[in-house]
């Protein structure tokens, strides 16, 4: 499909769409919602380390809140590429104590971004409203029946292997319909369980392995995933396919995330995720102007 054919298009309607959990319900009819990101991680690909000590993570959670957050996504386990995998015991002392530090002080929900089942239990117990899982609840056998139970929503994206490996010479037949068959094939399966569709929010998983070109192609024709009936999220934050045509470091690329940002939510993102939420959220407020006027 040409940049013509999957071209930025104005809906003549807007149906009434909400995200429901626990905390409350949260209308993207009309808006756009953010994913603020918070890792308490040490070795992170753009900000490890800043938020690993409690205090500073809490500190920044709330701040993100009131930058225009939506969403509080807390992660304990790098995912940037060739990145080891974390002990589950070690993501739990990671993430649990600021969810249950931050969750009753935040009037916004809480994901949690794990692959684990017993991780994303415990947050949920602990005060999470949303689970967030990079394999598609492929790495865990339990992590299915934890969403199927909770009823909560979650978020399923896509990638090639796993964090260590994903990176390593990806190859696809079509990467835009390669992504399309693999998610659909994760929705039909939680739908035949039960599960409600509207509280799938699918990822395509931008620089989850795949090369520059390859996102940028995502990009370009994002609006193709909307035939899968879900609300979509889009992680371009510092991503390093932004640094690598740049020449610039994940800090430096503050102007092209927001460029990237902009063209995720023109194209059909209902959801950004994003680090830097005082700035995007600026970048959100224009672009849905532009889009929903």
């Amino acid at each position: 499909m040409s940049i013509a054919e999957s071209s930025i298009s104005k809906p003549e309607h807007f149906p009434t769409r909400s995200l429901i959990t626990n905390k409350q319900h949260l209308s993207y009819t009309k808006k756009t919602l953010i994913f603020g990101i918070l890792n308490v991680t040490p070795d992170s690909f753009s900000d490890g380390g800043h938020y690993f000590r409690k205090n500073k993570a809490v500190e920044h959670a709330l701040r993100m809140e009131e930058e225009g957050a939506h969403v509080i996504d807390i992660g304990g386990e790098s995912t940037r590429p060739g990145a080891p995998s974390v002990e589950e015991k070690e993501e739990l002392r990671r993430v649990i104590p600021v969810i249950e530090a931050v969750a009753p002080r935040l009037r916004i929900p809480l994901s949690i971004d794990t692959y684990k089942a017993g991780v994303a239990r415990a947050a949920l117990e602990a005060g999470a409203s949303i689970v967030n899982d990079i394999s598609a609840l492929r790495f865990d056998d339990g992590m299915e029946e934890v969403i199927l139970r909770y009823q909560v929503p979650v978020i399923v994206m896509h990638m090639l292997g796993t964090p260590r490996t994903m990176q390593k010479r990806p190859r696809y037949k079509n990467v835009v319909s390669d992504i399309i068959q693999f998610l659909q094939r994760v929705k039909k399966r939680l739908t035949q369980k039960g599960f409600d569709s509207n509280q799938i929010i699918l990822d395509p998983g931008i620089g989850f392995g795949k090369t520059v070109g390859h996102n940028f192609k995502i990009l370009q024709q994002l609006n193709i995933f909307r035939s899968l009936g879900c609300p979509l999220l889009v992680g371009v934050s510092r991503k390093s396919f932004i640094g690598k045509t740049l020449n610039l470091s994940p800090h430096e690329s503050f102007e092209g995330t927001a460029a990237a940002v902009a063209a995720a939510i023109l194209y059909g993102a209902d959801f950004v995720r994003v680090h830097d939420v005082k700035a995007m959220a600026r970048v959100v407020r224009i672009i849905d102007q532009i889009k929903f006027s």
